[in-house]
């Protein structure tokens, strides 16, 4: 169909009098146009989204003084977790935290055997581990026992691990890395139907602009993600993300990164933990992604979008483009497995060979979407 159609334009516009018309010169500079496009979709994407960004704007949960310390974190506030001495023994520059379901043991053990499975990436230590709540189910409470003895990578929480307690697992979460993992540089939260590619996160995090420390040396502020703009707080009592007006009064959420994947800095986990402790918890607790955006707005830390993680539409898989990605949504255990053995065991891509596979996968996922919708 498309080289009918481009005999048909050279038939009716091509040469003349041995001069090319002026039809042939205009498809060839769209195409030319398309083409340099399609290799740098992630630019134009992260242009698009940065000139849509609210920026930091003083939002209506920000104002007052925040604390100037946490309460302890102690470790039985925790159910089961690792040795308290797990991270100053890994020291590892980047710790992985994954929410996970207590019955998500095949999710939890296809990590282990994929991306988990990074202990030290461009000569930094990686750490990963699992946060889950308590089941409703004691034999799942048993069989989580019987899991964290064999693997050592589960810390639970002293929450019933439901939809509307995401955000309790989340705070959970920062609690432990914050007490715990003091060593970490940068923590992932990752959800545990992500493919989340260590290496691709560090090389990034290598080549970040703006730069990762202050002047005097000290790591800088980060909330990196895919960042989520202009999104309405939804007032249908019936929905799971139903919030109020007496939670949240504000027309739109100040902008956010998907929950799906984010890494925070550490500076930015201990802000962002201050901001938490000093805004009571409503009820019904707000998504968790959204409530982390919002203790971020209160702290003052804006979000930094990158292309390079997947918070909405499925990607679909490409070895390229799965190579250079940070996260990939809505991927089922034996596709993680699949799709991280034949991306990883082969040889690097070439620049252009990522270029061009990127840009084909995010047309495939936009193309996805609006046909799904």
């Amino acid at each position: 169909m498309v080289g009918r159609g481009l005999w048909s334009c050279k038939s009716r516009f091509g040469k003349r009098n041995g001069r090319f018309g002026v039809m042939p010169a205009l498809c060839v500079g769209i195409t030319g146009a398309s083409l340099l496009a399609l290799l740098f979709i992630d630019s134009i994407e992260l242009w698009a989204t940065s000139r849509g960004m609210t920026g930091f704007v003083k939002g209506p949960t920000q104002g007052g003084l925040l604390p100037q310390s946490m309460p302890p974190t102690r470790p039985e506030e925790y159910l089961l977790m690792p040795s308290p001495l797990v991270c100053q023994r890994a020291k590892p520059y980047l710790i992985i935290m994954v929410t996970t379901a207590p019955s998500n043991q095949r999710a939890r053990q296809a990590i282990r055997d994929t991306w988990a499975g990074e202990l030290e990436v461009r000569g930094k230590r990686v750490l990963t581990l699992f946060m889950v709540g308590m089941p409703a189910n004691p034999t799942m409470g048993k069989l989580l026992v019987v899991e964290a003895r064999e693997h050592g990578d589960l810390v639970q929480g002293r929450f019933q691990d439901t939809y509307g307690n995401l955000t309790l697992k989340t705070l959970a979460m920062l609690g432990w890395v914050r007490r715990f993992c003091s060593q970490a540089r940068f923590v992932a939260k990752v959800d545990d139907d992500v493919l989340f590619n260590p290496p691709a996160l560090l090389r990034f995090l290598d080549h970040s602009q703006p730069p990762l420390q202050t002047p005097d040396g000290q790591p800088a502020d980060l909330y990196l993600g895919r960042v989520h703009l202009h999104v309405r707080p939804d007032r249908n009592p019936s929905s799971k993300h139903f919030m109020p007006t007496q939670a949240y009064a504000g027309a739109v959420f100040p902008d956010y990164c998907s929950g799906t994947a984010y890494v925070l800095s550490r500076p930015a986990l201990l802000k962002l933990s201050l901001a938490a402790a000093a805004t009571p918890l409503p009820h019904p607790l707000p998504p968790e992604d959204v409530f982390v955006g919002l203790s971020a707005h209160a702290a003052g830390i804006i979000p930094t979008h990158s292309p390079l993680f997947s918070g909405g539409p499925a990607v679909p898989y490409g070895r390229c483009c799965y190579q250079a990605m940070v996260s990939v949504h809505h991927v089922m255990p034996s596709e993680m497995v699949r799709f991280w053995a034949d991306a990883h065991t082969s040889p690097p891509c070439s620049w252009l060979g990522t270029r061009a596979s990127l840009g084909v996968c995010k047309v495939r996922a936009l193309l996805g979407t609006l046909i799904g919708s």
